[in-house]
């Protein structure tokens, strides 16, 4: 289960590290981050600690550059946002949604689909279902997305992707 939003405004309630964060300790390595970015980016590691179902079956296929030699981050903070999946590579993000997504967070959704495509990004949505019922199909589709993609960089020369007799890459 996620957990819920933290409040900029609940700086008192934030872990002792994090309290040092916004006091001026400054080991995120930002020097004029805001309180908000700091809350942002201690919510995105309590995510990554506690990955759902559903993306600790995606993250097996997308971690450690196995789908198409790309390589992806999990909850990673873009903007005032955390991402489920980003390849900053091609500016591909990869969200799931549960149930909560149709009903209760649409509107969100939707505002949120905007800011990140506002800013350069692709946005893949799978339903939780889909990872459950096709995770091989989902892997398809989100390396055909990859492969569509332009660069953002050239690559250097003599560094190319890895070939693998696997049809995502390395498993």
């Amino acid at each position: 289960m996620r957990a819920p939003a933290i409040k900029p405004d609940s700086a008192s309630k934030a872990s002792p590290r994090l309290r040092g964060e916004l006091e001026g300790g400054g080991s995120f390595g930002l020097k004029d981050a805001t309180t908000r970015d700091l809350f942002t980016m201690e919510l995105a590691k309590d995510l990554r600690r506690d990955l759902t179902q559903m993306e600790r079956k995606l993250w097996k296929i997308l971690s450690a550059k196995k789908l198409g030699g790309y390589k992806f981050r999990r909850q990673q903070a873009v903007g005032e946002y955390i991402v489920d999946f980003v390849c900053m590579e091609k500016k591909l993000i990869v969200e799931l949604d549960g149930g909560q997504h149709a009903e209760i967070r649409a509107d969100h959704d939707l505002g949120r689909t905007y800011f990140l495509e506002k800013n350069g990004y692709t946005v893949l949505r799978f339903w939780n279902n889909e990872i459950f019922e096709s995770l091989e199909g989902v892997a398809d589709t989100i390396l055909e997305a990859l492969n569509s993609l332009p660069p953002l960089t050239p690559p250097a020369s003599g560094r190319g992707k890895e070939s693998s007799p696997h049809k995502w890459g390395k498993v």
